[in-house]
């Protein structure tokens, strides 16, 4: 008796080692990172005065989002980010979200949407000529080069940089500046991203503030701002596949 309970309990115990074996540790490397993919929708050529309809279609693996967290479109002329416009989008449902503009003038403008949901975050961007492609003043000659020179310097090929500006910066507290880089539409991950700072207030002196990837393409600091006043931002990115781009913006502090 005591040799047939002494098997039992040998081939229970061998049942629970085998069950035990077999049982998976789920440590989260199996988990599928699933992408936020953007699909927008713009015209390549408008007259001045007409109006133009832009559609962003999200979707998150085979879902369409319909509770995007963000959806914003950002339209500049060319060489003049620095004083783009931001539209709300409207959310017309099965991951369709949109926003109509018109433009005053010939020219040449690009029109990003920034799409922030499911945690991710992702802005593609298309060029739209309206009238004839160049702005009347540009033609004669008008001033401005440099800012174009500034804003276009030849950008890597699928390169895209969004700097957020500032809102409502005071000089009681900390400041966050945060970066979105990709390219081709990816995020643009471990890249070496400095912000340099100046402003007439400042002097001939330069801040220069590094940044840390918080997310994949998405680089913060904080920087604190003793004196009101508007201040320059230029936004300088390196990576080791050589990869070198700089932009600069404004802010005002208060």
């Amino acid at each position: 008796m005591k040799k047939k309970l002494l098997v039992l309990c040998t081939i229970m115990g061998m049942m629970v080692l085998a069950a035990c074996g077999k049982e998976e540790v789920d440590d989260g490397s199996n988990v599928e990172v699933l992408p936020l993919l953007v699909d927008l929708t713009v015209t390549e050529k408008a007259e001045v005065g007409e109006t133009i309809k832009m559609e962003a279609l999200v979707t998150f693996g085979d879902e369409k989002v319909e509770d995007a967290d963000s959806v914003v479109y950002e339209i500049w002329e060319d060489g003049k980010k620095d004083d783009s416009v931001m539209l709300e989008s409207v959310n017309e449902k099965n991951g369709i979200y949109s926003a109509e503009t018109t433009f005053e003038h010939d020219g040449v403008y690009t029109i990003q949407v920034h799409v922030d949901a499911k945690q991710l975050h992702s802005m593609p961007f298309k060029e739209v000529i309206i009238g004839h492609g160049t702005h009347a003043t540009e033609e004669h000659g008008d001033d401005h080069g440099d800012d174009h020179a500034e804003h276009e310097h030849g950008h890597t090929e699928g390169f895209v940089l969004h700097f957020m500006k500032p809102e409502n910066a005071v000089t009681t507290l900390d400041t966050k500046l945060v970066t979105h880089l990709q390219v081709d539409g990816q995020p643009l991950e471990h890249a070496a991203v400095r912000y340099e700072v100046s402003s007439e207030v400042l002097g001939d002196k330069h801040e220069w503030i590094d940044a840390e990837e918080a997310e994949a393409g998405e680089y913060t600091a904080v920087g604190l701002f003793d004196k009101a006043g508007s201040y320059t931002v230029k936004v300088h990115v390196q990576n080791d596949e050589g990869l070198h781009e700089h932009e600069e913006y404004t802010f005002d502090v208060n």
